[in-house]
């Protein structure tokens, strides 16, 4: 029950904590703020100051920034509708700025402990898979596979996972960068010892460790930022192609079950600390996951707005017209009827994943 809590908690607070980015960004702007809320549901505590309410809700899944004419015409001069449209941009980009610069963050502090950093090399060719002589060379780092940038050890395991019989290569060979392309190396059916059918590639990814100076952990915090944006549009160009379906989507209840299990495992997390680590991990990962998702150019989301924004300042310029805010508003509304929709849908889908169904 407590890691159940805990990842209820943790999170509301990353929802709050995109509002907060957008409410830092509407004061600093000069657009009024009517509330800013944090959490959802009754008010336990508020209080005005200035002309902003500032709220405590019963609910901890959350919060809101309630902008003045954020969604409808208001003559106010400090009314989002009025602001210049860079004042709007950065707004509205706010939100996701704050998810991705919460996730980079919880990284760099798990990475600030780390004693050394892996980095993928060549280490050698399995026997009879005849890759001995493909072009890679014992002791070559690998820069990128296939056109994607090797951040990390698991990076190779990931995309060699994905990839088809040939692959592209680049890597560092004595101080210089080897382009290797078109590479075969199909996946090849093999029996292991205790008769088990394993297919491998034939090649033996080995690891260097880099020292943990304050570059290094900076620099690989920022990697592994990128890697879970990168993540992100994999899942979705998954979902895209048809690889995984709606049912292997998960909402706020398989979110917060997925973080229970990593918490509670004895096997993922066998010490209380190992638990702390795991979970904030992967709440830098819904973090930048928020980021991601929130700048998608879809109805109802941040992205969804900045398009509009971006369509109305070409229109302007070309025609000297923009697309009237209700047209826009009903837009909107009907990407959040279907967004809720979908989350609904994730949702019953989350619970019967927990009985069993």
């Amino acid at each position: 029950m407590l890691y159940n809590l805990v990842a209820i908690l943790i999170f509301g607070i990353l929802i709050a904590t995109h509002e907060l980015g957008h409410f830092t960004a509407a004061k600093c702007l000069g657009v009024k703020v009517n509330e800013f809320s944090i959490g959802m549901g009754p008010a336990l505590f508020s209080g005005e100051k200035g002309e902003t309410l500032y709220s405590v809700r019963a609910l901890p899944i959350g919060g809101y920034c309630a902008m003045e004419g954020e969604d409808d015409d208001s003559a106010d001069p400090g009314a989002f509708g009025r602001a210049a449209g860079w004042k709007k941009f950065l707004i509205l980009c706010a939100g996701a700025a704050m998810n991705f610069l919460t996730g980079l963050l919880i990284i760099l502090v798990l990475y600030s402990q780390r004693s050394g950093f892996v980095m993928p090399t060549v280490a050698g060719f399995l026997d009879g898979y005849g890759l001995e002589t493909c072009g890679l060379q014992a002791g070559d780092r690998v820069v990128s596979i296939n056109g994607h940038r090797m951040y990390s050890y698991d990076d190779v395991s990931l995309y060699l996972s994905r990839a088809e019989d040939t692959v592209d290569w680049v890597v560092e060979r004595g101080g210089q960068k080897v382009k290797l392309e078109g590479l075969y190396m199909p996946l090849q059916e093999r029996t292991g010892e205790k008769g088990e059918t394993t297919y491998l590639r034939g090649l033996s990814i080995g690891m260097e460790v880099l020292p943990a100076t304050l570059g290094n952990k900076l620099l690989f915090s920022w990697y592994g930022a990128l890697d879970y944006v990168r993540m992100v549009w994999l899942s979705l160009e998954d979902l895209i192609s048809g690889a995984v379906g709606l049912r292997d989507l998960s909402g706020p209840v398989g979110i917060v079950e997925v973080m229970t299990e990593v918490g509670s495992n004895p096997e993922l997390s066998p010490t209380l600390l190992d638990a702390a680590k795991n979970m904030a991990a992967f709440a830098a990962l819904i973090a930048v996951n928020l980021a991601v998702m929130n700048l998608l150019p879809l109805p109802a989301l941040d992205g969804g707005r900045i398009f509009f924004l971006l369509l109305n300042g070409v229109l302007y310029g070309l025609f000297r017209r923009k697309i009237p805010p209700k047209y826009e508003g009903y837009v909107h509304m009907a990407g959040m009827a279907a967004l809720l929709s979908l989350m609904l849908m994730v949702t019953l889908s989350d619970v019967g994943k927990l009985f069993g169904r």
